[in-house]
């Protein structure tokens, strides 16, 4: 009976672990690349940090940048609430280049050691040049964020 009770526990305790590693599902899981709210909010470019740079400095734009994980909660809550914001994308799609980098892969991994990105979300403004930065940590909503990028923009040297 004893040997009975204690297989069934541990088959118990090794379900409950697997399981708590699994999603329910993938439906909350939104991609960073797309818009999130059709032509509303924030439009993020492709992830590739060389040619974001590329364009800020063809149009004279400064660069937002959005570091992120894929297991983050608050990073997920920026993507659901702030991001759509039509306010937040009329704001950050007239005045930044905008990209989202996973800091777990692709370009993310070298932007994530050069800027010492140790926390999730973290919110980078800079100029085309690389040569001015101004960071944020966590979760804001879509008016912290525009006060944020007006912050920066007064506070930075304009892009020449």
């Amino acid at each position: 009976m004893n040997k009975k009770l204690f297989i069934t526990g541990v088959l118990i305790i090794i379900a409950v672990v697997v399981f708590a590693f699994f999603p329910k599902s993938n439906t909350n899981l939104l991609p960073v690349e797309s818009n999130f709210n059709g032509d509303k909010g924030i439009q993020f470019v492709e992830p590739n940090w060389a040619k974001a740079i590329e364009q800020a400095k063809k149009e004279k734009k400064m660069i937002f940048v959005d570091a992120y994980t894929t297991w983050c909660g608050p990073c997920r809550m920026l993507k659901q609430n702030t991001f759509p914001d039509k306010a937040a994308g009329e704001f950050f799609n007239k005045h930044f280049i905008n990209i989202a980098l996973d800091m777990e892969k692709g370009d993310g991994l070298a932007f994530a050691e050069k800027y010492q990105i140790r926390a999730y979300p973290t919110l980078l403004i800079m100029d085309a040049d690389l040569k001015s930065t101004s960071i944020a940590e966590g979760y804001m909503n879509p008016a912290q964020l525009i006060e944020f990028g007006k912050y920066v923009i007064n506070k930075l040297p304009k892009v020449k």
